[in-house]
């Protein structure tokens, strides 16, 4: 008989606990099924779902043939770093996101493949982060570290290397100030909800192309805050809230959004916002909600340096 070979691409081998959907063959969904372990995953799947689930170890074994294996979900489950075998992830040459959110990790183990660009590590119990363990990580652009337990001293040098990084969210943690050595390609930086007091002055000179800054619900001062630090001609929003500010701190006219709202800020200087050259400044938003100032501290010049704001609270 004549054979005729199949059009029809290699579909991979699901595992019975799991569902891979034939018209997304390359996803094997294993979230919410009440699992203990992670299933032996075949060749062939790259996009493993593991969330929601009871697994407490991660065995290096069950990767053996996820060569292709590009997403990794692991969020919310019962995981602490002891039952993670050491280098199961270095061997997902092709990994490109790693998220092990909501879990019962201390420390992260390494090594970690290059070829990531995106991790997450939400609401777990770091409490230290050794400059080792993010080595070589070129291609990671995105980094979330919110909701641990890290210090300043414990995350000192981490960040050296990653040389692409562009979004780093580090709020919520024991951080006494903003941390060093981050690549100058970062654009987003949250770090609300610290005990950042101070900010080194020169910091963000350092972050040329910086556009997103968020130091909420932290401890900032006058002291604390150099004149000019925040003077960055790429920042477009900068959050402030929530501190112990007394005056409104100088910025950049090409900043479009300043939230300063819950502080302790009792003048309103027109300097701040549109310098000594007289430009008009580019804000559309601006809160002062919560200060000791009122609409009757205003000066005159108001609506000439703040053109463009469509939202001012004000008490």
């Amino acid at each position: 008989p004549l054979y005729i070979p199949s059009t029809y691409p290699v579909i991979p081998r699901c595992a019975l606990e799991c569902d891979c959907p034939f018209h997304f063959p390359t996803a094997m969904y294993c979230n919410e099924r009440n699992l203990h372990f992670i299933p032996v995953v075949p060749s062939g799947i790259k996009y493993l779902y593991l969330q929601n689930n009871m697994i407490q170890d991660i065995k290096a074994s069950v990767f053996e043939n996820a060569t292709d294996l590009l997403w990794l979900i692991l969020d919310r489950n019962h995981i602490s770093s002891e039952n993670i075998e050491k280098g199961v992830f270095e061997k997902l040459v092709h990994l490109e996101k790693l998220f092990i959110n909501y879990n019962n990790l201390t420390e992260l183990m390494g090594p970690l493949p290059m070829s990531l660009n995106e991790m997450s590590l939400i609401g777990n119990r770091l409490s230290k982060l050794p400059s080792e363990t993010l080595v070589g990580l070129e291609n990671l652009t995105a980094l979330y570290l919110e909701g641990n337990e890290l210090t300043s001293q414990t995350i000192s040098g981490a960040f050296n290397g990653l040389k692409s990084l562009v979004y780093l969210d580090i709020s919520n943690n024991n951080l006494k100030e903003l941390p060093l050595g981050i690549s100058n390609s970062l654009e987003v930086l949250y770090a609300d909800q610290n005990i950042i007091s101070s900010i080194s002055s020169g910091y963000l000179q350092n972050l040329p192309v910086l556009q997103y800054l968020r130091i909420s619900h932290n401890q900032l001062t006058d002291a604390g805050v150099p004149a000019g630090v925040f003077n960055l001609s790429s920042l477009l929003e900068l959050d402030l809230s929530f501190n112990n500010l007394q005056s409104i701190p100088e910025v950049n006219e090409n900043l479009e959004n300043l939230y300063l709202q819950v502080n302790n800020i009792n003048k309103f200087n027109i300097s701040s916002f549109c310098g000594f050259s007289g430009a008009s400044s580019r804000l559309t938003h601006l809160r002062l909600d919560g200060n000791h100032i009122t609409r009757r501290d205003l000066p005159l010049e108001i609506p000439m340096c703040l053109r463009r704001v469509t939202m001012f609270l004000i008490d």
